[in-house]
């Protein structure tokens, strides 16, 4: 198994040395061994854990949620079924997050398509004279009744 400094590990999961030294303090990750010098000494599981931490954060887990997650992994085998409906749970929001996303791509891009008209019409003015359709000012996130 390979060792790595705090700087290699800080390096290849893109989280600062103060998130790493805050994760070990709240416990999300497990206490690092350190060497003779008391420098810290991660191995290739913290690096894999930190990439599920990077995953969840990056999916908008919070903290508490992460850290619970944490405890449960640390249980074993008897908190399997508890780690399944945690991350359940977390990817239905995830799920919303993305409908969420996908409908305000779909307004930007419904934006693109007016002002690329609104440039062809520019580009050929004989053909008609273009102006914002009425309701085309976009509530991004209102459901499809109050727009």
């Amino acid at each position: 198994m390979s060792v790595y400094t705090p700087g290699q590990v800080a390096e290849e999961t893109g989280f600062s040395l103060d998130t790493l030294r805050y994760y070990e303090r709240i416990g999300l990750l497990e206490p690092i061994e350190r060497n003779a010098a008391g420098q810290r000494r991660f191995n290739d599981s913290h690096l894999s854990w930190l990439g599920m931490v990077r995953c969840l954060r990056g999916t908008g887990m919070s903290i508490a949620e992460m850290i619970r997650f944490a405890q449960l992994v640390r249980g074993g085998d008897g908190t399997i079924e508890e780690r399944i409906a945690l991350l359940e749970s977390h990817d239905r929001e995830v799920e919303q997050q993305i409908a969420e996303l996908k409908e305000q791509q779909d307004a930007i891009q419904r934006k693109i398509r007016y002002y690329r008209d609104v440039l062809a019409l520019a580009a050929n003015p004989a053909s008609c004279q273009a102006a914002e359709p009425a309701g085309t000012v976009e509530t991004v996130g209102a459901d499809a009744s109050s727009r």
